[in-house]
């Protein structure tokens, strides 16, 4: 263990955001998405809210400035009467490390084939529905 890093973060974990560059986008999963089919690296965080997960990841990973959107959830489908709750607290985590963030919005099918492309997939065991979110890393500046 390290001091100052929460526990939930695994070494994998640390490593990957660690070699991910300027744009490379991260996926944290819930439990219903096919993270095993759509990864091309797949990190394991079963058991784990995506909640704490994302607030443990924004600690260290600094999202894009660079872009109008670097924070990306998963549409609800049309007609599914689901109202993600989840998304407030999202908002709210994300908004606790950076200002002025905005969220994009991407149909289920397209939210896959991006995922595909992403530097990896987390695998959560976060069982809100629509709880899947892409981010997309930035800069780390020093002034």
């Amino acid at each position: 263990m390290l001091k100052g890093i929460p526990p939930i973060l695994s070494p994998e974990l640390l490593k990957t955001m660690s070699e991910m560059g300027h744009g490379d986008e991260l996926v944290i999963a819930d439990g219903h998405f096919p993270a095993a089919s759509t990864a091309r690296r797949l990190i394991r965080a079963d058991g784990l809210g995506a909640i704490e997960l994302l607030d443990a990841i924004l600690q260290f990973y600094p999202l894009d400035r660079y872009v109008e959107r670097p924070v990306t959830l998963m549409q609800v489908v049309t007609g599914d009467p689901v109202t993600p709750s989840i998304w407030d607290e999202y908002r709210d985590t994300v908004h606790r490390h950076e200002s002025g963030i905005s969220f994009e919005y991407v149909e289920r099918f397209a939210f896959y084939e991006r995922a595909k492309q992403a530097f990896a997939v987390v695998a959560t065991g976060e069982t809100a529905q629509y709880a899947n979110l892409i981010l997309k890393k930035g800069l780390v500046t020093f002034r």
